[in-house]
């Protein structure tokens, strides 16, 4: 079965963003593909590179990209979103003439079409939300 998820969660500040993490591990445990991560709302901060946790908690970035590298999960986060909350990769921060990034691959800004995608093109779409 193909899955997509849908992350509406700021990490660390809800449960939610590391329930879909573990979720996502399940997903491909379990022998399903997971397409796509769809980061909306706060859960766009899931994607932050200057992301820095405690050594004695999961970092959830890092989770994230090993999904990505291990098994070719699309990490999309939505660029009005993460615009509005001060998340930019190099091409935004430039185009805004901002002197800094904080988004890097395997994130990518995206736009919602890419949502739509992913709930019309795989079996479920799974909400993790506040």
């Amino acid at each position: 079965m193909n899955y997509a998820l849908l992350v509406h969660a700021a990490p660390y500040s809800h449960q939610a963003a590391l329930s879909a993490l573990r979720f996502a591990d399940a997903i491909v445990t379990g022998g399903h593909r997971l397409a796509a991560v769809f980061f909306y709302h706060d859960g766009v901060h899931n994607a932050s590179a200057l992301m820095s946790p405690p050594q004695d908690e999961i970092h959830l970035a890092e989770g994230w990209k090993r999904l990505h590298e291990d098994h070719g999960t699309q990490l999309l986060v939505c660029i009005a979103a993460g615009l509005r909350r001060g998340l930019l990769n190099t091409d935004e921060a430039n185009r805004h003439g901002l002197a800094s990034h904080n988004v890097e691959a395997p994130f990518e800004l995206t736009g919602i079409g890419q949502l739509v995608d992913a709930m019309l093109n795989n079996d479920r779409l799974i909400t993790f939300a506040p």
